[in-house]
């Protein structure tokens, strides 16, 4: 064990790798790096993908810089439609902000117009526990609710608020669209929650609007 608090960081953190395994090529660790964030919805930590892929933190650095280089067409390629970014200490593909336009258009269109009772419930706990992250409102309908907050996001009902320092959570809240949807002016005016609880409503209207 080193006396450099980063190198025992580094030591207590790691994956577990094979010692005696050959190292995977960078090539390798990129193309695996690439399956996990195409479906991954929170920034992950260099330490979180080096597990997921089963490779030391530094190869996957590296991959995770030459991946940034190609995706910006620093490497000899084009300049691709998205890129990796790095929010609150992870990494995660985004759209490129030129074509968020187009891109919400295009959602948009391929929406349904009425929204199932999944995405129903789970907005409603959104506009009652704003600001929340996906954990939080999964912990509260206890159901994944990944797939139904992109829907959400990508009707423009709900918005990415911030990102957490500390843990890459993001956390969201309702926009102006659901207001104008329900036909108010502001979150104040939504209805109280207890009359509509069969049990445990004592107190829960001042407990989700805290």
């Amino acid at each position: 064990m080193t006396d450099d608090p980063e190198s025992t960081f580094v030591e207590l953190t790691e994956p577990p790798v094979d010692e005696h395994a050959a190292p995977a090529p960078v090539a390798d660790v990129a193309r695996r790096l690439e399956a996990i964030l195409l479906v991954v919805d929170e920034p992950q930590s260099l330490v979180s993908l080096a597990a997921a892929v089963a490779a030391p933190v530094p190869a996957v650095r590296q991959a995770i810089e030459g991946l940034v280089e190609d995706y910006d067409g620093e490497a000899g390629g084009p300049r691709r439609g998205f890129e990796l970014r790095e929010v609150g200490g992870g990494w995660r593909l985004y759209v490129r902000e030129e074509h968020d336009d187009l891109v919400s258009e295009f959602v948009n269109s391929q929406a349904p117009s009425r929204l199932s009772q999944a995405a129903l419930e789970t907005l409603a706990v959104i506009a009652y526990k704003q600001p929340v992250t996906r954990g939080q409102v999964a912990s509260i309908r206890a159901v994944n609710v990944d797939s139904v907050v992109r829907t959400l996001l990508s009707r423009g009902l709900i918005t990415e608020l911030f990102t957490d320092a500390e843990t890459g959570a993001i956390h969201y809240g309702t926009t102006d669209a659901l207001l104008v949807n329900l036909g108010i002016n502001s979150l104040d005016e939504l209805p109280h929650i207890s009359p509509l609880l069969e049990d445990g409503a004592d107190g829960f209207d001042d407990e989700v609007r805290r």
